[in-house]
């Protein structure tokens, strides 16, 4: 999967085009949302010359709801992931972290939704128990809906009944547990647990799998299983993370943030924090983040842009070189546009004719001290006092008469 550089004539407000033959440069027309096969006689133009048009990131782990959070600042890391479930208790009772968790659960998982959408996550899965806010038609990101899921083996009091979750789960669909997160010998001795209840299968997605050994990962990729890779969020809990080669190559890894509670402030920071450790090439980052993320978790319609299919789109510049490489590494701030259904969400200062054609009404922000553009849909006051470094932007108008008020 390579990013498309579309052409002068790009028509991205009626449609949008990407596919893995390589750097393609041409028009990406979008109709009704969707991407289309030519453009409509009267859409509306945008120039994209000298820059790079990827599909809408897929986060392929997330808690939405705790992204608002003060994180916890271990000493020293925790052997597996019930020591450190231990010590949040504590955490939860600490009177900032308590006053966080009375925030509305229904705002706090729109402000998770938010925190994806603004590093250029289009598509989250979400690991916890589903919630009616994230049935809104205007929840900032896509989700992954059809699956099924438990929480760890060791915390069977959290969620559905394994087996039976497993057991009520199609082949088809994924079914998602927190597994081998830890390095010590009740980590080690989880996926043996979990082959023994008949819930390793093909569909079985694992998050974290720190401490699957290599017999364990040659049998994870035996059975065609997959493996969601959160290396922030190991390094800080449980001092490393998995060696992702052998589950890469075998293409049955995908890349998930987990949430500021314990890991990266976003994908693209996962990204970025990953890239500086592990010696993997550009491209296969972005598989990891698009098409193999969306393969995994059984998401035909997610992770690259095809005829048909939802005009989900990060646009950034061409930095030259490879292609994928303009994306590893780019800081939130540095995204141009992105792009949810063939309309912008959040996008550079230029751009304000595309919100005012696509019927969006946009409002100045700043995200990390650079002047955007946001849909007022997402400028809800609430939810932007919950997300760091995104601000109303406060115009001269507003600055002067401010000024008047205060001599006043």
């Amino acid at each position: 999967m390579r990013p498309l550089q579309a052409s002068s004539n790009a028509n991205l407000l009626r449609s949008g085009a990407l596919t893995p033959e390589g750097v393609q440069r041409g028009v990406l027309p979008i109709r009704a949302g969707r991407i289309g096969t030519a453009p409509a006689l009267l859409a509306y133009p945008v120039d994209l010359r000298d820059h790079l048009v990827f599909p809408g990131l897929v986060n392929a782990h997330d808690h939405l709801q705790v992204n608002a959070v003060p994180p916890l600042r271990a000493a020293e890391p925790f052997p597996n992931s019930y020591a450190w479930i231990e010590a949040f208790q504590a955490h939860f009772a600490r009177p900032e972290v308590a006053a966080a968790l009375r925030v509305p659960k229904a705002l706090r998982l729109r402000h998770g939704a938010l925190k994806n959408l603004l590093a250029g996550t289009t598509c989250v899965a979400h690991h916890d128990p589903w919630h009616e806010a994230l049935d809104a038609e205007d929840f900032p990101v896509a989700l992954l809906r059809e699956f099924g899921w438990a929480y760890a083996l060791g915390w069977p009091g959290y969620g559905p009944s394994i087996p039976q979750s497993f057991a009520a789960t199609p082949g088809e669909r994924p079914w998602m547990i927190h597994l081998a997160e830890g390095t010590d010998a009740v980590a080690q001795a989880e996926l043996a647990q979990l082959e023994q209840l008949g819930c390793l299968a093909s569909n079985s997605v694992l998050i974290h799998g720190v401490g699957l050994r290599e017999a364990d990962i040659a049998r994870v990729i035996a059975r065609g299983a997959a493996v969601v890779w959160c290396p922030a969020s190991n390094r800080a809990l449980l001092g490393r993370t998995l060696d992702p080669q052998r589950l890469l190559a075998a293409g049955l890894l995908a890349l998930g943030s987990d949430s500021r509670l314990s890991g990266a402030r976003d994908l693209l920071e996962e990204l970025r924090l990953a890239a500086d450790r592990h010696e993997l090439s550009a491209q296969q980052w972005l598989e990891l983040v698009t098409v193999q993320a969306a393969r995994i978790l059984r998401l035909p319609s997610n992770g690259r842009l095809a005829p048909g299919l939802p005009a989900d789109l990060l646009i950034v510049e061409d930095r030259g070189g490879d292609a994928a490489g303009s994306l590893v590494g780019l800081e939130r701030s540095e995204i141009r546009a992105v792009v949810r259904n063939g309309v912008p969400c959040i996008a550079d200062p230029d751009f304000a004719e595309w919100f005012a054609v696509a019927g969006v009404e946009a409002v100045p922000v700043r995200l990390d001290g650079k002047p955007k553009l946001l849909d007022r849909a997402l400028a809800e006051p609430d939810l932007l006092a919950l997300e760091p470094g995104l601000e109303l932007a406060v115009t001269r108008v507003e600055r002067v008469a401010a000024a008047e008020a205060c001599r006043a």
